[in-house]
């Protein structure tokens, strides 16, 4: 693997975290809904994720970090407090 291909897999990963941060509970629920329907990949869809989703094959440690690296980070503006 490329150093170019490694820093796009992470650069995703980043963002599917960040998107995963703000957006959790529409998310679960959305996916919820779909594998009650049944639609949550239909066959139609698998000719077009399968040559997407062979990039992340092997690489998913690296995705999981940036994944999880989006969305343990805290932005500036945000401040803990007990």
């Amino acid at each position: 693997m490329g150093l170019l291909e490694a820093v796009l897999v992470f650069a995703v990963g980043y963002v599917c975290g960040a998107v995963t941060r703000i957006f959790a509970g529409i998310a679960a629920l959305l996916a919820l809904l779909l594998v009650i329907l049944g639609v949550a990949l239909p066959s139609s869809i698998v000719g077009i994720a399968d040559p997407i989703l062979a990039v992340y094959l092997g690489n998913e440690l690296l995705f999981l970090s940036g994944f999880l690296f989006a969305i343990s980070h805290n932005p500036a503006g945000e401040t803990e407090g007990d």
